[in-house]
């Protein structure tokens, strides 16, 4: 029996059951760490001595740069670490297999059985002749346009791999590349969707909620922001300065948003629109607990700020409840998924009424009366509204 002929069943070859199931047996799984950890086992059932395994995708969210898939021997699926954007700065990273690979390798082969002075010399290497392995290859994986990602392979069979081995893993690259690259890009499309319209919005549009005028009407309490003196800011500091302001600034209005269930809909300039539907009974008392988050991480943010000269931040927050239609806005080309109506925009004007009222947040009575728990309301008196016939009664909350 050859070496590419270890297939029992004639014709076929070592590995091909593994690529017949990547091809048609992964159609309903969603996760490619799920699929990898699965694909994994499958190999060591074809007779193929994989004892470690492990795949690296680069992803390009806001906050990391991709992620690692690691398999050992006994798991079922595959750990998933994210990797940051300094990874590439870092001693683990410089120097390693990934580093070669990013940097054109095509191929790397690395007996662990021989003495490490005649190795390559890196920690990784050391890891892994400490777990026993005796062999270790690792390839680029090409997804479209040549993005290049990694794929590894170890085991610890006496003399590693052999060419039936390799050529078997060989042939399942190209299949693996495809397979994942349907579900990095789903993950990449579910990551952009949240990251500039919310979870929920982004859940809804890869529903097929994507018709110009599509939505629904949503009872939530509505907070809108906005920073004090913004425009003098912009005009007088550098333009880096006033990136890191504004960002700084709504980490430390959206973190405690985020946090307790609140979505963030909308970035307006240096203002931001926030929802906290009501089919969540604690809604409104959730929505109290992000201002007082809020309002805490805008006093140390201060602090810092303080500590390098620059002037302290002033902001408004208007708290209102109502009905709101959320859905698709826009042009035939261009769609907005965000929220509009009556309550929105009563939200919009009592913002805008902290700098009459000297109060940097102000709650409707609407609101106040739906609010549940140990939560101090000063009542602040009746004001009028522009565009709205009646005055309103506000109440403030220093939390």
């Amino acid at each position: 029996m050859t070496a590419t002929d270890t297939h029992p069943v004639a014709g076929r070859r070592l590995g091909d059951e593994v690529v017949d199931w990547l091809t048609n047996g992964t159609r309903d799984e969603r996760f490619i760490d799920n699929i990898f950890g699965q694909m994994c086992n499958r190999l060591q059932r074809a007779g193929i001595p994989v004892k470690r395994a492990s795949l690296h995708v680069q992803i390009n969210h806001p906050q990391w740069l991709g992620a690692r898939m690691l398999w050992s021997d006994g798991m079922q699926g595959a750990d998933i670490a994210r990797v940051d954007y300094d990874v590439r700065e870092r001693s683990e990273y410089i120097g390693s297999p990934a580093s070669e690979i990013h940097e054109g390798v095509e191929e790397i082969r690395e007996n662990l059985a021989r003495d490490p002075e005649l190795g390559r010399r890196h920690a990784i290497y050391d890891e892994m002749r400490a777990q026993g392995l005796t062999d270790y290859v690792a390839w680029p994986m090409y997804h479209t346009l040549g993005k290049r990602h990694i794929v590894t392979f170890a085991t610890d069979r006496r003399g590693g791999f052999d060419q039936a081995h390799i050529d078997a893993l060989i042939r399942l690259v190209p299949v693996l590349a495809l397979v994942s690259e349907i579900r990095v890009k789903n993950r990449l499309a579910r990551t952009l969707l949240e990251t500039y319209v919310g979870p929920h919005a982004g859940e809804m549009v890869l529903a097929g909620a994507t018709r110009r005028g599509s939505g629904t009407t949503v009872r939530a309490a509505i907070m809108i922001c906005d920073l004090r003196d913004f425009t003098r800011i912009s005009d007088n500091w550098p333009r880096d300065d006033v990136i890191d302001l504004l960002n700084s600034y709504f980490d430390a209005m959206v973190e405690p948003i985020t946090q307790h269930g609140g979505e963030i809909l909308k970035f307006i300039g240096d203002g931001l629109l926030a929802i906290f539907p009501l089919t969540e009974p604690a809604a409104c008392a959730n929505l109290l607990h992000a201002v007082s988050g809020a309002r805490k991480a805008m006093t140390e943010l201060n602090a810092r700020n303080g500590e390098t000269g620059r002037a302290p931040l002033n902001y408004g927050i208007g708290v209102h409840v109502g009905d709101v239609m959320y859905g698709n806005i826009g042009s035939r080309t261009r769609l907005d998924f965000t929220v509009i109506g009556p309550a929105v925009n009563m939200a919009s004007r009592m913002e805008a009424l902290t700098k009459q009222v000297g109060r940097p947040v102000l709650l409707s009575r609407d609101f106040a009366e739906l609010v549940e728990g140990p939560f101090a309301l000063e009542r602040v008196g009746e004001f009028p509204v522009r565009g709205f016939n009646d005055p309103i009664e506000l109440f403030s909350f220093d939390g």
